[in-house]
């Protein structure tokens, strides 16, 4: 289940689209207050940990790749993959067809309702 999305344009670094995507969970911080623990990638490593901790008041761990050359299952990065691979299924997700950033958070909206309508009542 997505808890909250922020799609920028490609010119923004992931590190700064997460405090972009933060600030936007932050102006509610009340729906998001069971959020103690955020997963990260490596590239995320340095001063976001120490902006997190102080601005949002949650901890950030970053998920290590530890074998080089073997593929090492890395836990809950396997989460987000499966969910890219589930909005990739939608057709209107599988490219960038939409020029607006805010059209594109519908879209993945839209999805993600979708697949959790489709839980709760199956075929």
């Amino acid at each position: 289940m997505l808890v909250e999305l922020a799609v920028h344009s490609a010119d923004i670094q992931d590190r700064d689209g997460a405090t972009l995507l933060l600030q936007k969970m932050g102006h509610y911080r009340q729906r998001h207050s069971r959020l103690r623990l955020i997963f990260a990638d490596g590239g995320y490593r340095g001063r976001f940990v120490q902006w997190v901790r102080g601005w949002f008041g949650r901890t950030v761990e970053i998920v290590e790749r530890h074998a080089v050359g073997r593929f090492v299952l890395l836990p809950k990065r396997w989460i987000v993959e499966r969910t890219f691979s589930w909005l990739g299924r939608y057709r209107r997700l599988s490219k960038d067809y939409e020029t607006l950033p805010e059209s594109s958070e519908a879209m993945i909206l839209i999805a993600m309702i979708n697949i959790m309508l489709h839980r709760l009542q199956p075929g």
